[in-house]
């Protein structure tokens, strides 16, 4: 079978067990602050497991991309030196939510394997948890395998746990034997013994104190490797020989002129760039891209030390973006959006190639002069010069340093990015989620929901369901207190796709309560975050609630607007300015998206006007629900990274104008959005522009303080706004004019300050020699007047010192017939030094300062003692 055969075989048995089939999350988590990326089949499924979130079913499965390099699931330094590891890969799972347990995990796995696959029973091993009889017994009774192909390891290799608190279980592998050929045993991690399958009973909870008690529903969570099974079925001795790797190893092949499996170099260095680019290509099509911090940072690693062996290989120009076509050409049937989105991934990864070439040359030279010099390890000083100056990330220079048989201090390289971030502090915030609170889990525990009526009405009758103070569940919130309030029905739009939350009032006979903001907990309980102002609220009380009228139409002006801007900026700048991002508040809106340069006036102009052409068309806004499947084909355009429901809002403007899915309120016509005016654009990372805007009753403010300013400038420049432009103009020239005056004037005062000077010219070693004082405080004009000075001298050595007020200031020259004899940089050093300060520079010309303006007769003594040195 090929590898998507085999996906598809996966997907399609446990389809026929009732499995519900299921899309591949993105490789970014979607509400879990605890993760960088997907690394795991679970991953989408843990609010499942953990109780907080119904999913529809009790039994689903799915081929989930998974990328592990960071933290504990980290292959990133085997990857390309080892058979089987990945940065990114495929986990094949099943998955039962208290349904099904042990004994049809265990036949399920096995028939797949068998059956399905047709693998050779007498190849596999079972491993259990070192206790779990039960799970042996299963193996034996269930599908037949042999006592002595069951063995049994301890908690390291077989017990999974969630967290140190929480679900947890005892695991059970299938493991291939492929035979004496390979080396290795059981318990060695060679290459003999394989593991394709790792079925995880999670039959425990875990408290704070260590005690696992049983959970009421059991549960399985499965994960087989797609790579390892394909290559298995195939024959093959490492996953990159088979064909998932395939088109990917021809065309770096093509482009380099090296055969894969011609030498040990030349294959490790393919098998790092097919499994990087994989990584690459499915990042950027989940909207990550290359940045200096967090996910972003990741990718510039994974791609920089992809771009690296491709100089192993001989290639000298950016060649990964051409490979991307590859990577897409292999998954497009499992994930046809990255044929959707392929040249723009090509054009981000061309980009960040070019960008680090550009440095790389001159980082590899300094590198390698320092390899030549090393002796043991590499100075982590050195290692984070490469980094903060060649964008070599550490385990770049590690892979390097490998090939020398030489280690990185990492100690030193630690410190020395401690103190850049003490500079610049900017950690990782994670996925943006937070993690929830006792109170939370309380209300979905027993089912809690929230029905949202806000799309129609902005007033509701409901019932309290839930109070929180401290995010702790409490029977009531009086007067003066903070807390969150949870009804049954609220028409206050929680914050979700970029819309802030509403805010307003809740009215009950008691009194009444400012709602300050509304957040999503799990996919169906809203919490409106209250100040209670009046009275005492309690559980169980009748209320209304009242979302502030105006504020939600500022938003929706401002919502309705992004799509209008999203339609216009594919229209003049092309269809790959793609929503990557956005704000929608009451006051603004921000809008990022994908653009590999600054927009010209003339663009902003462009986009401005044909937003406003479609707000005057005055366009019905109309909302529509249709399956995710549907709604594509008939041409939405989706968040690309964002998982959608099976079921999704399609936001339709017009006849063709836009179409968005899109879960935030809206106009009903285009015309309510008012004036539209771009306020600023700008770029936020690497190919992301933004453009911040305003509408309505905002924009009217900003044009009027505009209008204001021009008169004001007017009045000051003594014109009228219409002449203004012309006014600034004739000013402008005026004054370089007389700047060139003024320049002029400085250079005959100091031809004239200079015929007095210059009667301080003494002889050393033959050599004329003017060192002085001079009360000339500009940098730039003590500079200009030396070279006036060096020139009249013709040939000699020039040194002056001057009290610039705050500081002192001196500049060494050597006419070119002594540089040689004299050298610049090495006369101002000791003078510096007498001033506090230091500098240097070349041999003809040095320039230095120091804060000790009290000694410049000093540093000039120290510069003629220097002069007189040189001349022996």
């Amino acid at each position: 079978m090929t590898g998507n055969e085999v996906r598809q075989a996966f997907l399609d048995y446990f389809a026929r067990q009732k499995h519900l089939v299921l899309p591949s999350s993105p490789l970014v988590p979607q509400k879990d602050p605890s993760l960088l990326f997907t690394n795991a089949g679970m991953v989408q499924f843990k609010s499942v497991f953990l109780g907080e979130q119904d999913i529809g079913t009790r039994r689903a499965t799915t081929s989930q991309k998974c990328l592990r390099v960071s933290g504990k699931h980290n292959d990133f330094e085997n990857v390309g030196r080892t058979a089987r590891h990945h940065t990114f890969f495929e986990m094949l799972g099943n998955f039962s939510f208290g349904d099904y347990f042990k004994k049809d995990a265990v036949r399920f796995a096995w028939e797949w394997l068998t059956e399905v696959c047709k693998l050779d029973a007498a190849k596999l091993i079972v491993s259990v948890f070192e206790t779990d009889d039960e799970a042996a017994d299963l193996w034996r009774t269930v599908v037949g395998v042999a006592a002595d192909r069951i063995v049994r390891f301890g908690e390291k290799d077989n017990f999974w746990s969630m967290g140190d608190t929480g679900p947890c279980g005892p695991c059970s592998e299938i493991i291939y034997d492929q035979g004496p050929a390979f080396e290795g045993t059981l318990t060695d991690g060679g290459d003999r013994f394989l593991e394709l399958w790792n079925l995880v009973f999670m039959q425990y909870n875990r408290d704070a104190t260590g005690v696992m008690t049983p959970l009421p529903r059991p549960s399985i969570d499965t994960g087989a490797g797609l790579e390892r099974i394909a290559a298995v079925l195939q024959n093959q001795p490492t996953n990159y020989d088979s064909d998932l790797f395939t088109a990917i190893h021809q065309e770096t092949s093509r482009i380099s002129g090296k055969v894969y499996l011609a030498d040990p170099e030349t294959t490790v260095s393919m098998r790092v760039v097919a499994d990087h680019i994989r990584a690459i290509t499915f990042l950027i099509g989940d909207g990550v891209l290359p940045s200096n911090e967090g996910r972003g940072y990741v990718l510039r690693r994974i791609m920089r030390r992809a771009a690296r062996h491709g100089v192993r290989l001989g290639v000298r120009d950016p060649f990964l973006y051409q490979i991307t076509g590859a990577v897409v050409e292999t998954m497009k049937g499992a994930y046809p959006e990255l044929a959707a989105r392929a040249s723009y991934i090509a054009k981000v990864v061309k980009n960040e190639e070019e960008r680090f070439l550009r440095t790389l040359e001159n980082g590899l030279k300094m590198l390698h002069a320092e390899l030549e010099r090393a002796t043991g390890e590499l100075d982590g000083e050195i290692a984070f010069k490469l980094y903060d100056t060649y964008g070599f990330p550490l385990d770049l220079t590690e892979d390097i340093c490998r090939e020398r048989n030489l280690a990185v201090n990492k100690d030193s390289f630690t410190a020395a990015m401690e103190r850049q971030r003490a500079l610049s502090r900017a950690a990782w915030e994670g996925s943006g989620a937070t993690e929830l609170a006792p109170g939370h889990r309380e209300l979905l525990s027993r089912g809690a929901t929230t029905e949202f009526v806000g799309y129609d009405a902005l007033k509701s009758d409901a019932e309290v369901i839930g109070l929180l103070r401290d995010g702790v569940a409490v029977e009531k919130l009086a007067a003066g207190e903070k807390g969150e309030l949870f009804v049954d029905v609220t028409p206050f739009y929680a914050e979700m796709g970029g819309q802030v939350g509403d805010r307003g009032r809740v009215l009950h006979a008691g009194g009444l309560i400012e709602v300050v903001d509304v957040k999503h907990i799990g996919e169906t309980l809203v919490s409106h975050h209250v100040r209670v102002l009046q009275g005492e609220i309690a559980l169980g009380a009748r209320v209304t609630m009242a979302v502030d009228p105006i504020r939600r139409t500022r938003i929706q002006r401002n919502h309705t607007a992004t799509h209008l801007l999203h339609k216009a900026l594919q229209e003049v700048l092309g269809g790959d300015a793609k929503q990557a991002g956005s704000l929608v508040a009451p006051e603004r809106l921000r809008f990022d998206f994908t653009h590999y340069s600054a927009m010209k006036q003339e663009e902003i102009a462009a986009v401005e006007r044909r937003v406003n052409e479609l707000v005057m068309a005055d366009d019905a806004v109309a909302t529509v629900q249709k399956s995710y499947d549907e709604a594509v084909k008939d041409g939405a355009m989706a968040l690309f990274g964002e998982k959608y429901a099976d079921v999704v809002r399609v936001v339709v403007i017009g006849d063709g104008v836009s179409r968005e899915l899109c879960g935030g309120t809206h106009l009903t016509r285009t015309g309510q959005v008012g004036p539209f005016v771009i306020v600023a654009e700008g770029s936020v990372a690497a190919g992301v522009r933004r453009i911040e805007a305003l509408t309505g009753d905002g924009a009217v403010e900003h044009l009027q303080g505009a209008d204001e300013r021009l008169r004001t400038a007017a009045e000051l420049l003594k014109t009228t706004p219409t002449e203004l432009v012309d006014r600034a103009e004739r000013l402008l020239a005026q004054l370089k004019t007389a700047e060139k005056e003024i320049e002029k004037l400085k250079g005959q005062l100091a031809g004239q300050a200079g015929e007095g000077i210059l009667n301080q010219v003494v002889e050393i070693g033959g050599a004329k020699v003017l060192a002085a004082a001079t009360k000339i405080a500009d940098p730039k004009e003590l500079r200009t007047f030396a070279v006036t000075l060096r020139d009249k001298l013709g040939s000699g050595v020039l040194f002056l010192a001057a009290n610039a007020g705050d500081k002192a200031l001196c500049i060494a020259m050597v006419t070119p017939d002594l540089v040689g004899r004299f050298h610049a940089g090495k006369i101002v050093q000791p003078a510096a030094k007498a001033l506090g300060g230091g500098g240097g520079g070349k041999p003809d010309m040095a320039q230095a300062g120091g804060p000790d303006v009290t000694q410049v007769d000093a540093a000039v003594a120290a510069a003629l003692a220097a002069i007189r040195q040189m001349a022996g």
